[in-house]
């Protein structure tokens, strides 16, 4: 039987490569590159992808994972300096939430960051995030708990509505 190709519908997959990295390192060109590179990467190794070790969209994240940490080598910055590349959308109305978001974002620890942009960024389920990461699914979901009652209570409100547009379900979800 013929190896599936991982990268045959690969715009659903760039989307959640990006939206990953732009949780990691921020919105903009940067975000750009490490997506590139994380592309290149895998048409480079498309070869090696092993399908019954998991979905394409987990083994592109992977490759991101170590993109954007290869990234913070070269640059030697921190996670949680983010970006000061303009960000696409509505900004006026949207800055204030995205400054909030972003100084509790960087009060979480790196886990708890990774951990937000895989379920945020990447859109990946507990269980999915469980098999990056070498975790049970329900380590996942507990942490996933802890860490979003910690952003409420940081940001004050109910539930964190920038986190992402699944925010709402995945918080049900986590809970």
């Amino acid at each position: 039987m013929a190896q599936r190709d991982p990268l045959e519908n690969p715009e659903p997959l760039i989307r959640r490569v990006y939206s990953y990295v732009a949780y990691r390192i921020g919105d903009g060109a940067d975000a750009e590159d490490v997506t590139s590179a994380t592309l290149e990467r895998a048409l480079r190794y498309r070869n090696s992808y092993d399908e019954k070790r998991g979905d394409p969209a987990r083994w592109l994240i992977g490759i991101a994972a170590r993109c954007v940490s290869e990234f913070y080598a070269q640059r030697g910055s921190l996670a949680s300096e983010g970006s000061e590349e303009v960000a696409p959308g509505e900004l006026a109305a949207e800055a204030p939430e995205r400054i909030d978001l972003q100084r509790a974002v960087a009060t979480l620890s790196e886990r708890e960051r990774e951990l937000v942009a895989l379920r945020f960024g990447a859109d990946l389920t507990a269980g999915q995030i469980g098999e990056v990461l070498g975790m049970r699914t329900n380590a996942v979901e507990v942490a996933l708990h802890r860490l979003l009652r910690t952003l409420r209570e940081t940001l004050g409100q109910e539930t964190p509505e920038t986190l992402g547009a699944q925010s709402d379900r995945s918080l049900e979800a986590a809970e």
